[in-house]
């Protein structure tokens, strides 16, 4: 497998290259980045979507159980239309998304520590992990765009540290494709 990967080294490169390219466009214009990560979701959603309903199509063919990939199929092709249609209100509903599932998964940790009490210790940790949680979804609620923007900076962060860590990957294979020896 190293030598498979050896040989594509520049593939691994041109992977860091544009994530960190998409790392600088999430922090320096983040407008820009969330557009394109909605207009990939609603891609996703509206081929996932077709997948769906071809799955069920056969299913009903073959006389197994279709009427649930049906049924996601075609939310997801409609998913993918409204991303399409109305870009701004996806990314609205993803980032409200994001914060109820925190203020639930906040809530479980915090009734989980609780539960903890006495017979773990540390279970402080868990307390504190569900109260960040819980602030973090209301924060997300209260505040969107700000929510939305610090978002997109920690996306942007984490795609330019990826794309150099995929960058010193692709040199080092590089090397170790020319046979330059400890290089892999």
């Amino acid at each position: 497998m190293i030598n498979v990967l050896a040989r594509n080294w520049w593939a691994i490169a041109l992977r860091g290259v544009v994530a960190i390219l998409f790392g600088l466009v999430a922090l320096f214009d983040p407008r820009i980045a969330l557009y394109a990560l909605v207009i990939v979701f609603g891609a996703y959603a509206l081929v996932d979507g077709v997948f769906n309903v071809v799955a069920a199509v056969r299913a009903a063919e073959h006389h197994q159980r279709w009427i649930w990939l049906l049924v996601s199929g075609i939310a997801g092709i409609l998913a993918g239309l409204i991303t399409f249609a109305w870009p701004g209100i996806t990314a609205l509903i993803l980032l409200y998304l994001i914060a109820y599932w925190a203020i639930i998964t906040g809530v479980l940790e915090f009734i989980a520590g609780i539960r903890l009490r006495g017979h773990a210790a540390n279970e402080w940790a868990l307390l504190l992990g569900g109260a960040a949680s819980i602030i973090f979804g209301v924060l997300l609620i209260v505040h969107p765009l700000a929510g939305a923007l610090a978002v997109l900076w920690l996306i942007g962060a984490y795609a330019i540290v990826f794309g150099v860590l995929m960058l010193i990957l692709s040199f080092r294979l590089r090397r170790h494709a020319e046979g330059v020896p400890g290089a892999a």
